[in-house]
């Protein structure tokens, strides 16, 4: 018999919010985002993203909202008033939660910087700045339009602001870069004392002048040297490596809970939570204990097909019903790139499944040295944390390890 999903709860709802406008395209970036241009239509581009919620509302009815993300592009070049009849919407429309966290992505820029007491005072309490470098060598590679004394005074205005709970976006790996560079960056941003850090490496994505014309990039002896250094040197600063790229400050004041500055948003997905995408190419994940199913369902990524559409069902790309194996793979994919590990209990309940569906290339993993676990919870080792990828690909569906279990449940 085939597994069947089991909900005895539903999980955490996030809400993602995607403002798909940059004012200007960076070479290596492959999101959904588009440059700024004379009909650039905010107003209309809000009223679009209200009346996409109306329509999805029935999907979430009741369930508080634990956080909300604001991503992009670069959503702060929004006008605080723009957001302000947004965030009105939200609240009419939403329970989200007294507690909620609440993340607006902005760029290093005096026009942004400017709007932060602004956004601050329409109820953002989390920004992250897409700061990437503070070698101006290094942006200038990246075809970043700010320099180091922008990326720097951004940090400080969130400051400013009032935002005790910040983050800053920073790559390594990047062109012509070398391990003292990547060094001084963590330095310079460490000064500055963010609340979180995310370093990512730089990547030649698929459908990104990058990767049509990619630049000399480090080799791997020294992108090696790079994670390593890095991560000891984070670690040096009080910053705690809870998740392959993220790191949160461990004694940040007023956070005795043990979760500390972690984002509770990308938590919530990488704990396979729930969360509804509104927005020019918006992603969301959506369970119905009622149901018993996992929807995924994704927007039209034009902005101007988007607004057109808004208003009806034809705004929606793309939707699917996850099987019971997709779900299970999916968990894993996302748990997996957390350092500390689960406990079993979670993967019952996030997935409505049974952990025999999964015991089979646990134990494989295990066999490895990719993973430890107990009756009590999965960690991922050091030697699976590096090679990630390879532990993951164990619960593929089509794996041996896999479509046995499924086979015989």
């Amino acid at each position: 018999m085939s597994p069947q999903f089991k909900f005895a709860a539903l999980p955490p709802l996030s809400l993602y919010i995607h403002l798909p406008w940059c004012e200007r395209k960076c070479p290596y970036c492959d999101f959904n985002s588009h440059e700024k241009r004379n009909d650039f239509d905010e107003r209309r581009y809000v009223r679009a993203l209200i009346a996409d919620l109306d329509q999805d509302l029935p999907r979430i009815w009741g369930r508080p909202v634990v956080s909300v993300f604001i991503g992009g592009g670069t959503p702060s070049l929004f006008s605080p008033e723009a957001l302000d009849e947004l965030f009105s919407a939200l609240r009419a429309r939403l329970a989200i939660r007294p507690d909620a966290e609440i993340t607006l992505e902005a760029n290093p820029g005096s026009s942004e910087y400017a709007k932060f007491r602004e956004f601050r005072a329409l109820g953002v309490n989390r920004l992250s700045i897409g700061v990437q470098s503070f070698n101006n060598e290094s942006l200038r590679h990246l075809g970043r339009i700010h320099g180091r004394k922008e990326a720097i005074r951004a940090a400080e205005s969130a400051h400013e602001a009032g935002f005790d709970n910040f983050n800053l976006d920073l790559m390594y790996g990047l062109p012509g870069q070398s391990l003292n560079d990547a060094l001084e960056d963590l330095h310079t941003a460490s000064a500055l004392e963010p609340t979180h850090l995310s370093h990512y490496q730089l990547t030649l994505e698929p459908n990104t002048l990058f990767h049509l014309h990619p630049p000399p990039l480090p080799d791997d002896d020294l992108i090696g040297d790079m994670q390593t250094r890095c991560q000891a040197e984070l670690a040096e600063h009080g910053y705690e490596n809870y998740e392959v790229s993220a790191y949160a400050q461990k004694d940040a004041p007023a956070c005795a809970q043990r979760a500390g500055r972690r984002c509770k948003h990308n938590l919530n997905y990488w704990q396979f939570g729930d969360y509804l995408g509104i927005g020019a190419g918006a992603h969301g994940k959506i369970t119905d204990a009622q149901q018993q199913t996992i929807t995924r369902l994704w927007k039209l990524k034009q902005p101007r097909d988007y607004m057109d559409k808004s208003e009806t069902p034809a705004r929606i790309g793309g939707e699917n019903t996850l099987t019971p194996a997709d779900a299970a793979f999916e968990f894993m994919l996302n748990i997996l790139r957390l350092t500390e590990g689960f406990p079993l209990q979670l993967f019952i309940e996030r997935t409505g499944l049974s952990l025999s569906l999964i015991e089979a290339p646990l134990k494989q993993a295990e066999a490895r040295g990719l993973l430890t676990w107990d009756l009590h919870a999965i960690r991922p080792t050091a030697q699976g944390q590096r090679y990630l990828n390879d532990l993951t690909a164990l619960f593929l569906p089509q794996q041996p390890s896999m479509s046995g279990v499924l086979q015989h449940q």
